[in-house]
């Protein structure tokens, strides 16, 4: 009995550190995406990025922030990749 207390409390120690872990993101310098800085910017679960990019040149091009319909914000990139 004790044996599957210890591996259950492992388990959730385990999970309780992962779940933390993932749950921002964080660019340093020089971070490109496509060939576009995306340099010191944060992503968390209440604000996310979307990009995509293009080989020709998109229709509303750029970024902009929207709202994602669940209490967060949305930056949704739409770029062409620079070769």
């Amino acid at each position: 009995m004790s044996r599957k207390v210890i591996i259950a409390s492992a388990l959730v120690t385990g999970v309780a550190l992962c779940g933390s872990a993932l749950g921002e993101v964080r660019f340093g310098k020089n971070v490109h995406v496509g060939g576009h800085d995306f340099s010191n910017q944060t992503f968390d679960p209440k604000h996310r990025a979307e990009v995509h990019l293009y080989d020709n040149q998109p229709k509303n091009a750029g970024c902009h922030w929207q709202a994602d319909g669940s209490g967060g914000r949305v930056k949704v990139c739409r770029l062409r990749t620079l070769h």
